[in-house]
């Protein structure tokens, strides 16, 4: 079993910066699961946002996000970064974590980012 906390959320305004973190616990290692981020906004599905693989090398990303998101992991906390620049109120949504092998079967509650216009 594994346990994914988000942290970092909370109200920014546009054109500004977050730093959302995920710490799993569970497991002695995860390098080997992927992880990922996704988002919901209000009366949206969830949508995927970006993934790391391996010791970071493999990293993907939603054309929304792309050139202003950067996913990266330090595998000696078992910890996952989502750093969000150039923020535009379209990001506001609840921002999950997750993991697994092949599948994410493994989800964090969530936390909420806002961005103000």
């Amino acid at each position: 079993q594994v346990q994914l906390v988000e942290s970092g959320g909370g109200l920014v305004q546009a054109g500004g910066s977050l730093r959302l973190s995920c710490a799993a616990s569970g497991r002695s290692t995860l390098s080997s699961y992927a992880m990922g981020w996704f988002r919901q906004a209000p009366g949206k599905e969830r949508e995927f946002v970006a993934s790391i693989r391996g010791s970071g090398a493999y990293t993907n990303y939603a054309d929304s996000v792309k050139g202003r998101f950067t996913i990266s992991r330090d595998s000696a906390k078992n910890t996952v970064y989502l750093q969000m620049n150039s923020l535009k109120p379209e990001d506001t949504a609840v921002y999950y974590c997750a993991s697994g092998i092949g599948t994410y079967n493994y989800w964090g509650q969530g936390t909420q980012v806002t961005v103000s216009s």
